[in-house]
């Protein structure tokens, strides 16, 4: 095979793996959507059902205390696969980011269109499709911290009904109890987000093409 059919596939190898990588991201952003409608709908079957049995019986700990570890443990699962999923979004992101920088070198016209500039616009409009920016708070307006903040308070009305009956303390004491658990709750799942998203938000994007 000659230099220029060489070429020629190098640039059809490169085309049809940028495609690949468009795939992956929809069907990353789509798992994303479904792991989380699922939990956004056990929530609300939750709160459905219990507004039920309210009606019919005189005592709801039984349902409770069997519904909401529940749907906590389900929340932590779909917490930890939104978080793994946003991090695969932006590594895919980034290869396709190197394969466009490959595109800027091969005419002097391509630098308009796939420079540096350009991607540098391109990883940060992404990174706010996402929630993520390069400081702690943009983690606030990710998948995964809407499902810690949901989760966290689901963990602090746990916390507080068991305050209430176990320990018997008064309405008061017990809904202070639940409040600053889920505040607790939600502070450890954004330091946990920050401590993994790290090493590919918090560094500039040349360098991660670098890299």
């Amino acid at each position: 095979m000659d230099q220029h059919a060489r070429e020629q596939a190098f640039i059809s190898a490169l085309t049809t793996e940028q495609f690949v990588l468009q795939a992956a991201r929809s069907a990353n952003v789509g798992e994303m959507t479904g792991r989380a409608t699922i939990y956004m709908g056990t929530v609300s079957s939750a709160l459905i059902a219990f507004g039920f049995l309210a009606q019919v019986v005189t005592h709801l700990d039984p349902f409770v205390a069997a519904v909401l570890p529940a749907v906590f443990l389900l929340g932590e699962f779909t917490f930890a696969a939104l978080l793994r999923n946003t991090l695969e979004n932006l590594v895919l992101l980034r290869q396709m980011q190197r394969i466009r920088g490959y595109y800027a070198t091969l005419v002097p016209e391509a630098e308009q269109f796939f420079g540096q500039a350009a991607e540098e616009e391109r990883i940060s409009a992404a990174m706010a499709t996402v929630g993520l920016r390069a400081r702690p708070a943009g983690l606030l307006f990710t998948g995964a911290s809407v499902i810690a903040a949901i989760n966290s308070m689901v963990g602090g009305v746990g916390l507080a009904l068991l305050a209430a009956k176990v320990a018997s303390m008064a309405t008061g004491a017990a809904l202070a109890v639940g409040i600053t658990a889920a505040v607790v709750l939600f502070g450890l799942h954004l330091l946990y987000q920050q401590q993994r998203a790290a090493p590919l938000v918090l560094q500039p994007p040349a360098a991660s093409a670098l890299s």
